[in-house]
This record gives C-alpha cells, structure tokens and sequence, in this order.
C-alpha cells in the first residue's frame, strides 16, 4: 500500500512484475531502467535465488514532484517466478500498490501462465490485497518468439477480463514502456480516490505517467 510520509511530503509506491519462471519480467524491468530518464533512476539491485532470481530497484530514487511540491516515488520489484519460492513471492507483492502480469506468449506455456495467475490471485488474498480493485495490467511478453498464440487467441481468452491487455518484447524493448503507462493510469486512478491528487496537489493522470516515464 502507498505510504504516505506527511513530515517530508513524500508518497512513495510500491509496484510488482509478477508472472510465471522465465516469462520475462526481470527483462521488462531492465528495459524500463534503460528506457526513462538517467537521472531518475536508481541502480538495479538483483538478490539471487536458486535457479531463479527476484529483481528490484528504485526507479525513482529522487522522484518527482506534483505541483503541490508532493514528492512520489516508485518502488518496483520482480518476483522469482519458481514455484519454490512462493513465499518471497508473498513477501515481494505484500503491499503492492499495483501489478504486472507478464505471461509467457509461447503455445506451450499456456497452463504454466494459467496457475501463474491463479497464485497471484490467491497470494494477494493471503497478503490483504483486495484483487477485484488491484490495479494490474496482463503483459503478454515473448511476441518476438515462434510458436506463439496470436493476438486473436489471447484476445479470445482474455476478452471478459477487466485488466488492460498489451503485447511485448521485452527483450528488444517493444511494449514495455506502453506496460509501464497501462499499470501508472490504473494506479493513478485508485491513489486520486484516496489522496485527492488532483483536486489536492494539481496532479493529473497525464502528468503522473509523464513523471515516471521522464
């Protein structure tokens, strides 16, 4: 959840890429570091785990501020994707205040992203999330790749899901900053609920994704 800190007037968000072993998401998250502003970003920072790896840094270590002078900073975290590391999975998506869901496009990891997605669910219910308004976006990743379902297909199956729906490669960059914007509008939308950011601090959605982006 977003932490406010009124002494500094700072709010500081914490989001997670979350998905199945090898769907790509520690590759979105480098693509991203790469891909905003240099002088908004902070060192990405890798805890190694056993055939798998969790990935973290802050993307915005001095972050930016709404006209109000509001500091919002952005946390952003991967999960290790192995299902023997379910609870640092928990640990990663406690209090997260929006989700990537990077599934694997190949035609045969169709089952593996099915119970991926089905443990996000079931993970956020054990951490306190309310998953009906967790703000998440479904990255298909893995486009550049043979043997793929085709965007008809995942469209089909996905048409009655409410989240955003984007196509990528992370690993030549294509979708990830369109991912990154999907995930800052769905957030903006709960946080203005709760924090008033425009009527409060002259934020609007347009200027919140313009300022984490860079």
């Amino acid at each position: 959840m977003a932490e406010f800190d009124p002494q500094s007037n700072k709010l500081t968000l914490k989001l997670v890429y979350y998905g199945p072993a090898q769907s790509g998401k520690t590759t979105n998250l480098m693509r991203l570091h790469d891909l905003v502003a240099p002088d908004m970003k902070g060192e990405i920072m890798t805890l190694e785990t056993q055939n798998d790896r969790t990935l973290f840094f802050d993307l915005l270590p001095l972050g930016f501020r709404a006209p109000s002078g509001l500091l919002v900073k952005f946390r952003l975290f991967t999960v290790p994707g192995q299902v023997a590391h379910d609870g640092t999975r928990k640990a990663v998506l406690s209090r997260a205040d929006g989700v990537v869901f990077v599934a694997d496009s190949q035609q045969n990891q169709s089952v593996n992203n099915g119970e991926s997605f089905q443990n996000l669910a079931e993970n956020a219910a054990r951490v306190g999330l309310d998953f009906d308004q967790l703000p998440l976006v479904v990255q298909f990743n893995k486009r550049d790749l043979p043997h793929i379902l085709s965007e008809d297909e995942v469209k089909a199956r996905w048409q009655s899901a409410p989240w955003p729906l984007v196509f990528s490669s992370a690993l030549d960059g294509s979708g990830v900053r369109e991912t990154f914007a999907a995930l800052l509008r769905q957030v903006y939308r709960a946080l203005n609920q709760e924090y008033r950011l425009q009527e409060q601090h002259g934020l609007d959605e347009e200027g919140f994704v313009k300022g984490a982006l860079g």
